[in-house]
């Protein structure tokens, strides 16, 4: 293995929102082992840098669920924008059903009225994690806020209409599922437009090129890495094009069902370090000795099975 990918919000990050010690000790292993450490995120970038900072990371960030490709020094090597009129269409889909939504742009990040939707992010993150009290997520959320630097605007109009903004992504929260499928029923037939989600109370939107996957694929290749050298680690939709790219995919335990059939292994949850311990299992060789080759042919057809089998073995 010579890439290991990994998204951060359900997958790398725990509750607080922190890369743990077990796992900034194994990403750093791996790096110092000559292994690449890129992370894949919906964030924005500053949002995706503060965590590793603070672990004392420094990665390559794959940010916005692939509309930017930034390298370990901070330069930004991708970069790819909405279609304005195509944002246009997304406003009034989500407005038409009154659900909240924020865009990411090359000025930062924009919502109308975000403290009317506070409750609606409360609810979407105690979904993630109930065992956490209300007031701490509440706490988070508007630690969010700050950390995406989201600021309020009267309207998007002066956005869309500026030629020097570029608009990278939508992400729309309703707490109710019926709202979503509307806003994806309005949009299905456009062509430029990727429709993922981060979790089941959200939709995102970016431009059909600006995926993980295309972004995985973009660096790879830059870095003459081949994908079957690529692991991928993740929890949700957004991260589904990276995962079936990369030649050995990994799901959380707390990842959605759909993520879990696309994925070759699934490991334990976010809570508990199981990002390092996929690392770990993939720097021992013990997925290798468990086939009895290593993953070097494109067409060896792996087994779904759980790494928690792995390690009972």
């Amino acid at each position: 293995m010579k890439l290991i990918t990994t998204d951060m919000d359900g997958t790398l990050l725990n509750e607080k929102s922190e890369v743990s010690p077990e796992n900034a000790k194994a990403i750093r292993k791996a790096q110092e082992l000559g292994i690449e450490v890129v992370i894949a995120t919906g964030r924005s970038y500053k949002a995706a840098a503060k965590p590793l900072i603070e672990a004392g990371l420094s990665c390559p960030i794959i940010c916005l669920n692939g509309a930017q490709v930034y390298l370990k020094n901070g330069e930004l090597i991708r970069n790819i924008a909405l279609d304005k009129e195509a944002c246009r269409k997304i406003e009034l889909a989500c407005t038409s059903e009154s659900s909240y939504f924020e865009i990411f742009t090359s000025a930062g990040g924009y919502s109308i009225n975000r403290d009317a939707f506070i409750h609606i992010l409360v609810d979407v993150m105690k979904a993630h994690y109930p065992n956490v009290e209300t007031n701490v997520i509440k706490e988070k959320v508007k630690q969010r806020f700050q950390d995406e630097k989201i600021q309020t605007v009267d309207d998007f109009d002066h956005i869309f209409n500026n030629d020097e903004i570029d608009v990278f992504k939508f992400l729309t929260f309703s707490l109710e599922d019926d709202a979503l499928q509307r806003i994806r029923e309005q949009l299905k037939d456009e062509h430029d437009l990727t429709i993922t989600s981060s979790g089941h109370q959200n939709l995102e939107f970016n431009h059909r090129d600006a995926n993980k996957g295309a972004a995985l694929a973009f660096y790879s290749s830059r870095q003459g890495i081949e994908q079957q050298d690529v692991m991928a680690i993740g929890d949700n939709y957004n991260d589904f094009s990276m995962l079936e790219i990369a030649g050995l995919s990994v799901a959380m335990e707390n990842a959605a069902l759909g993520i879990k059939e696309t994925c070759d292994f699934t490991t334990k949850n976010n809570s508990g370090h199981r990002v390092a311990f996929a690392i770990e299992k993939i720097l021992k060789g013990g997925i290798r000795r468990l086939f009895g080759k290593a993953f070097t042919a494109s067409n060896v057809e792996l087994p779904k099975i759980t790494f928690t089998k792995i390690l009972a073995s």
